[in-house]
């Protein structure tokens, strides 16, 4: 029962649940990016390169006809898809450069808040009550 107890401590801690819940997060943000990247910016690429859908671009191993689709040039036999790892390619450049900019500000955030920290001037401490009483027939003198 020690072993469970140790898992049990070791799983909840701060930071295993956070990198848990960033995992699920990273997940559902790189199925944006490949959306992003198959839907949006694949096709406008193909399109100034003469219209056609770099997924399908590949080379043949096994003598298959090249016009087929990757699809079925996959099941006629060996491909080299090209056109399908430079897709892949792009969205991880495209993910890359997201979470860079985004690791970018939270530092700088940081850095700020830590300068704001150092820069804050401490409150002033109350004055004891040896000065208050001195301060009170100061004035009191001047009436």
């Amino acid at each position: 029962m020690g072993m469970m107890q140790e898992f049990r401590s070791f799983a909840l801690k701060g930071n295993v649940v956070d990198l848990a819940v960033g995992v699920i997060i990273g997940g559902a943000f790189g199925k944006i990016v490949e959306s992003l990247v198959q839907d949006i910016i694949m096709p406008l690429v193909g399109r100034i390169f003469g219209g056609l859908d770099f997924a399908n671009y590949y080379w043949p191993l096994n003598g298959q006809n090249t016009q087929l689709t990757l699809v079925e040039a996959k099941k006629a036999g060996a491909v080299f898809a090209y056109g399908n790892f430079l897709t892949i390619l792009i969205n991880f450049l495209i993910l890359a450069f997201v979470i860079f900019q985004m690791v970018r500000m939270i530092n700088k955030a940081r850095d700020l808040a830590t300068a704001q920290k150092e820069e804050a001037p401490a409150a002033p401490a109350a004055p004891s009550e040896d000065i208050v009483l001195l301060r009170e027939i100061r004035d009191a003198l001047k009436k």
